[in-house]
C-alpha cells in the first residue's frame, strides 16, 4: 500500500511500502494544470516534467527543479512572443494538414465551391448574351435551359438582370425569338413570386397581348399557347390578378377557349381554364368576365367531364358577387343544367361544386330559389343527401332547409291573410274547392310520381314533411289559433304525402 502525505509547501509525498522510496508531486488547481498544458503546446511539446520521474529525490532538490521549470515557462512565453521557430513550424504544419484538399470533408467542400463558381460563371455568360446584340436568342434559349429545373438558377438569373432583356425581346419580329423569350420568362416565374411580380412590373403582359393581336387574323398557335402558359403562371400571384384582368387578357382567354376545337391540344384548353379560374378568384375581375359571354359558354359546355369540374370551379368564384349571381341566373336553363350536375354520381367533385353554387344562390335570392324548385331540385337534393359525399350532403341539407323556410313562410302568409281581414269572420269558408288552395290541384300528378320514388327517398320526404307540420303547429300556437285549425283537413292536405310535391321537396 502507498501512503500519501501532504507537506506545508504544496507537495504530496507518496510513500511506498517495501522500497523505502517516495515521490513528491506538486499540487495545483485545474487552471494551473490547463496553463501548464497550453505552455507545453506553445513550446512545441519538447519540455519534460522532471518531477514525474519515478526515482525519489530530496525535497530541496525538487523545489529547485520547480523553480527551474517556472523559469523555463517564462522563457517559453517570451519565446512565443518572438515567434519561436520550433512551435510556429508545428502549428503551420497542422494548419496545412487541415487545409489540404486530400483531407476528408474539406476536399468535398472545395469541390462543391468549385462547382458553384462554375455554375455562377455559366449564369453570367447567359445574361451577358442577353445583354449583347450578337446572340440574344442564344441567351434566351440558355436561360430557358438553366431555369427548367433549378430554383436557385431562377433566383440568381433574376438578380443578375435577366428579366428586362427578355421582356424587351418580346418586341422582336422574329418568331423564334418571341417563343424563346416567352418560355424563358415562363421558367423564370415557376415557383418564384418575386420573379412573377418583376415580370409583370417590367410590362410583359401588354407586350404578350400585342403578340397575339395579329392584324393578319388569328395569332400563331405556338405563340398563343406560350402566352396562355405565361398568363397561367403569372396569375397565380394575387397582386398580379387585377393587373392581368384589367389589361384585356380575359377577352383573349375567352376567345381562345371558344376557338379551341378537337384538333387543339388538351393542355391548351386546361391552361386556359386554369388561367380564367385564377383570374376569377379576384372579385374585381368578375365584371370583366361578365362582359364576355364566358358564363353562357361554360354552362353550355358543362357535361364534358374532362373540363366540367374546372368549369364549375370558375362559376363558384363568379357567384361570390351579386353581379355574378345575376349573370348566372339570367342564362336560360342555368338552374336546370346545375341541377342535372347534382345527379352525376360518378363525379363527386362536380356534385360538390354544383351544390355549392346552388347553395350560394339559394341563400341570396328568393327568385333563384323559386327557379330551382321549378327545375326539380327537390328530388336531386333528396338523393344527394342519401348518396352524395359528406360535403355534398351538408350542402344539399342547407339548400333543403332554406327551401323549407320559404314554404313555411308562404303557408303562414296564406293563413294569416284571412285572420287579419276580419277577426269575427270565419277562418275557413264552407267550400273546400281547390281554387282557394291551388297547391291541391297537383294531387293527381303527385300521386303518380310518388309511386316511382324509392323507399329511402320517401322516408326522407316524410321526415321533412313532419318537420314542416311541426313548424306549422308552432306558428299556429304563436297566432293563438284553435287546435282544430291546426288539425284541420286543409292543413293535413298540405302536409300529406299525396301533396308532397306542392312543397319544395
Amino acid at each position: 500500500m502507498a501512503k500519501c502525505l501532504r507537506n506545508g509547501v504544496g507537495m504530496v509525498v507518496l510513500d511506498r511500502h517495501g522500497g523505502g522510496n517516495s515521490r513528491q508531486w506538486t499540487t495545483f488547481s485545474g487552471a494551473s494544470f490547463r496553463r501548464t498544458i497550453i505552455d507545453s503546446i506553445r513550446c512545441g511539446g519538447s519540455r519534460r516534467r522532471h518531477d514525474c520521474v519515478t526515482d525519489a529525490k530530496p525535497l530541496p532538490e525538487k523545489l529547485k527543479q520547480r523553480n527551474e521549470n517556472q523559469k523555463q515557462r517564462s522563457e517559453c512565453g517570451s519565446a512565443t512572443k518572438k515567434k519561436n521557430v520550433n512551435g510556429s513550424e508545428k502549428l503551420s504544419d497542422l494548419l496545412r494538414l487541415s487545409e489540404s484538399p486530400e483531407n476528408g470533408f474539406d476536399g468535398v467542400a472545395a469541390e462543391e465551391v468549385r462547382r458553384k463558381v462554375e455554375a455562377l460563371e455559366e449564369l453570367k455568360r447567359a445574361v451577358k448574351c442577353l445583354q449583347s446584340d450578337d446572340d440574344v436568342l442564344g441567351g434566351a434559349i440558355e436561360v430557358r435551359r438553366l431555369t427548367k429545373e433549378s430554383s436557385k438558377a431562377r433566383t440568381t438569373l433574376a438578380l443578375l438582370g435577366a428579366i428586362p432583356p427578355l421582356v424587351s425581346l418580346l418586341d422582336s419580329e422574329d418568331l423564334d425569338s418571341q417563343i424563346g423569350s416567352l418560355y424563358a420568362l415562363l421558367n423564370l416565374g415557376i415557383g418564384n413570386d418575386a420573379n412573377k411580380a418583376a415580370i409583370v412590373k417590367a410590362g410583359a403582359v401588354h407586350k404578350m397581348l400585342r403578340l397575339i393581336q395579329s392584324p393578319n387574323g388569328s395569332p400563331n398557335p405556338a405563340v398563343a399557347e406560350a402566352v396562355i402558359a405565361n398568363f397561367l403562371g403569372l396569375s397565380a400571384l394575387d397582386s398580379n390578378k387585377p393587373i392581368i384582368g384589367s389589361s384585356g387578357a380575359i377577352p383573349f382567354l375567352v376567345k381562345t377557349l371558344k376557338d379551341l376545337d378537337q384538333t387543339s391540344s388538351s393542355q391548351a384548353k386546361q391552361d386556359t381554364l386554369r388561367a380564367l379560374y385564377n383570374l376569377s378568384i379576384t372579385p374585381l375581375n368578375v365584371p370583366q368576365i361578365l362582359e364576355t359571354d364566358l358564363v353562357p359558354f361554360l354552362l353550355s359546355t358543362l357535361g364534358d367531364m374532362e373540363v366540367s369540374e374546372r368549369i364549375l370551379s370558375i362559376l363558384s368564384n363568379v357567384v361570390s358577387t351579386a353581379e355574378g349571381r345575376k349573370g348566372v341566373s339570367i342564362v336560360p336553363d342555368a338552374f336546370q343544367i346545375l341541377v342535372d350536375a347534382l345527379n352525376w354520381t360518378d363525379s363527386p367533385g362536380c356534385q360538390e361544386m354544383a351544390s355549392y353554387i346552388l347553395m350560394v344562390m339559394a341563400h341570396k335570392s328568393y327568385g333563384d330559389r323559386q327557379a330551382m324548385i321549378e327545375a326539380g331540385i327537390a328530388s336531386s337534393l333528396l338523393e344527394l343527401t342519401l348518396l352524395g359525399s359528406t360535403l355534398a350532403q351538408k350542402r344539399a341539407s342547407r339548400i333543403l332547409e332554406r327551401l323549407t323556410v320559404d314554404k313555411g313562410k308562404q303557408v303562414s302568409e296564406n293563413f294569416g291573410g284571412g285572420i287579419g281581414t276580419a277577426v269575427s269572420a270565419p277562418i275557413f269558408g264552407g267550400s273546400s274547392s281547390t281554387s282557394a288552395y291551388p297547391n291541391l290541384q297537383l294531387n293527381e300528378c303527385l300521386e303518380e310520381e310518388e309511386g316511382m320514388m324509392s323507399d329511402e327517398r320517401k322516408a326522407v320526404k316524410q321526415l321533412v314533411q313532419q318537420s314542416l307540420q311541426n313548424n306549422m303547429m308552432r306558428i299556429a300556437k304563436r297566432a293563438n289559433l284553435p287546435q282544430d285549425f291546426v288539425l284541420s283537413d286543409h292543413l293535413k292536405s298540405l302536409t300529406s304525402s299525396s301533396t308532397s310535391k306542392s312543397l319544395p321537396f
